[in-house]
Order: C-alpha cells, then sequence, then structure tokens
C-alpha cells in the first residue's frame, strides 16, 4: 500500500551535498517519488512510497537527523502528484531571506485547546503566516492576513505593523508548522514579549479537533493535487490555476477570464500574452503525453512540489 509521510526538522547540518547524495541513492532504491529540500539549517519533505519503502526512509532520515516528526496520509483520487524522488539542496528548507535568525527561540506550541482559548483572548493579536491565495479559502476566526505573495514578504510586514509596546502576545499559524517556526522566532527576536504557535498547524487542528469545537473556517490550502482539504481532511472543492497559483472555486472557473492551464480571473490582467501562449504550448503537451499514456513530468501543479509550508 502507497502511502505520503511529511517531515521536517529545524537541525544544523554540515555537508548538505553530502547528504543530498545519500538520500538520493537510499531514495532511488527504495522507488519513492516526492521531493526532499535540504539546506544548512535542516530538512523539509515529502514523499511517496510503499509503507515498508516509507519505514526505511524514516530510519535512514532518523540515522541523519536523529529523531523527527513524521505526518502519514493517504493517497487520494488524484494520485501523487510526483513523477520522480529528487533531493535539492537550498538556501533554506523554507524560504523567509532573514540571516542570524535563531531558530531555539520560536513560539510557544499549543494545542487545540489552548488555540481555541487564544482565539478569544481580545489580548492577543492572532497572525495567519500563510499567502493570501491560500487565506482566501479559508482561515481561523479574527486572524489577521499580512496580505502576503510569498512567505519572504512575511518580516517585512512584522517590522511595519508589529510594535512590541502595544502587541504584547501574538499568536501565530499556517498550513504544518514550519512556516511559523521562522515566524515565531522572527517576532520573538523583534521584541514581542509573549509568541505562541499552533502545534502541528492547522492540519492537525483539523485532524485533532472535534467539528463542534473547530474555530476554522472555510477549506485549507495544501501543497499538492488535491489544493484544499475540507475539515474530514478529504479533498476540497477547489481546483488551482496553474499560472498564479490562486484556488479556484466552480464558479471561479466558469468565470470567462478562465482557461484552464492558462489563466484565471486573479491572474489574467496580469499575465501577458507571450505568457499565455507559453502555457498553452504546455497544456497541449500534457494533452499529447496523456494520449500517449504518459504522464507529462511537470504536469499538474509542478509549482506545488515543495511540501510542508
Amino acid at each position: 500500500m502507497r502511502r505520503v509521510l511529511a517531515f521536517y526538522k529545524f537541525i544544523d547540518v554540515a555537508d548538505p551535498h553530502r547528504r543530498a547524495e545519500e538520500l538520493q541513492e537510499i531514495g532511488e532504491h527504495h522507488n519513492v517519488v516526492g521531493t526532499v529540500l535540504l539546506a544548512s539549517e535542516g530538512v523539509n519533505g515529502t514523499i511517496v512510497a510503499e509503507v515498508d519503502d516509507l519505514h526505511a526512509m524514516i530510519s535512514a532520515l532518523q540515522q541523519a537527523f536523529g529523531d523527527m516528526s513524521f505526518k502519514w496520509s493517504d493517497l487520494d483520487s488524484t494520485g501523487t502528484g510526483f513523477h520522480r524522488f529528487k533531493v535539492r539542496v537550498k538556501p533554506e528548507i523554507v524560504s523567509f531571506g532573514v540571516a542570524g535568525l535563531d531558530l531555539r527561540k520560536t513560539g510557544t506550541h499549543v494545542d487545540g485547546a489552548r488555540w481555541n482559548e487564544l482565539l478569544d483572548d481580545p489580548e492577543v493579536l492572532v497572525i495567519d503566516t500563510r499567502n493570501h491565495y491560500e487565506i482566501d479559502i479559508g482561515t481561523f476566526d479574527n486572524a489577521v492576513s499580512p496580505d502576503t505573495d510569498n512567505f519572504r514578504q512575511f518580516p517585512q510586514w512584522v517590522q511595519d505593523n508589529i510594535d512590541p509596546a502595544k502587541q504584547r502576545k501574538v499568536a501565530m499559524f499556517c498550513t504544518g508548522g514550519i512556516r511559523c517556526e521562522k515566524a515565531t522566532a522572527l517576532v520573538a527576536q523583534h521584541g514581542v514579549e509573549e509568541v505562541y504557535q499552533l502545534d502541528g498547524g492547522i492540519l492537525q487542528y483539523l485532524e485533532e479537533t472535534p467539528k463542534e469545537l473547530s474555530r476554522w473556517q472555510g477549506e485549507c490550502f495544501v501543497f499538492d493535487q488535491r489544493v484544499s482539504v475540507n475539515h474530514d481532511l478529504d479533498q476540497g472543492r477547489y481546483r488551482q490555476c496553474y499560472a498564479c497559483r490562486h484556488p479556484l472555486s466552480i464558479d471561479d472557473m466558469q468565470a470567462p477570464e478562465y482557461e484552464h492551464g492558462v489563466s484565471c480571473r486573479f491572474c489574467h490582467s496580469k499575465v501577458r500574452e507571450v505568457r499565455r501562449q507559453q502555457f498553452r504550448e504546455r497544456q497541449r503537451q500534457v494533452r499529447l503525453a496523456a494520449a500517449r499514456g504518459k504522464a507529462h513530468i511537470g504536469s499538474g501543479t509542478k509549482q506545488n512540489r515543495v511540501s510542508r509550508s
């Protein structure tokens, strides 16, 4: 039985390139598909394989990086979204662009019950650290959106909007927890007295919190071919624009600006015609590959192959 395994850990990695070569060889031996990111700051990945092969990968990862948490999930009807296995060395396992950040001093991790209490505390500023296209389809009650296009814009938003003298308590959340490790470290370094983060992110909250107690509104954007999940963690009702990544409802896909694989109402006016022609050619190649009974490498949400955000 093939399943999905997601993981991350911030840890000093002395030689990421050597580790990448080792993991690449092990993953290929065990017929893994997916992506693993390595940097001097740690490891971050989502992989798919038979359960026994995933356990072999867990052993290899723990041997290389020590104990770490792993998130299991089942494949859905859309398939894996991956066609090969690749270990990539990057400057960061989640792009943030802040040098010298002390990741040993992150926010206090809280579970779903404590999180609900923080949502009701008028002294707590609740921040959704995700990007605007993720927030558009779901978020928590009373959460503030930084209205960012990418996570690298978040530090400037903090600089412009967080005054430690006024906001003494800040609670933050993201999809799976990894972005909050950096976001809460930054806010704590910025001088905020009390900083909290939702342990395991939205996905763990949805998994562990009964619906009748849940404060989540809408669906949760995920970085795989499901695009979104509902409170039961089943595939949601959204699809995705390949041009701008924005999740699309049925109504969005019926708008005149929508062209499958090319543009949607959120980006139609921003995408130049030469770019649209490139997207159209790409979609033609996808159709040709499908007619031959093959998967077009890079088809689907190619830009979403980085795990856990």
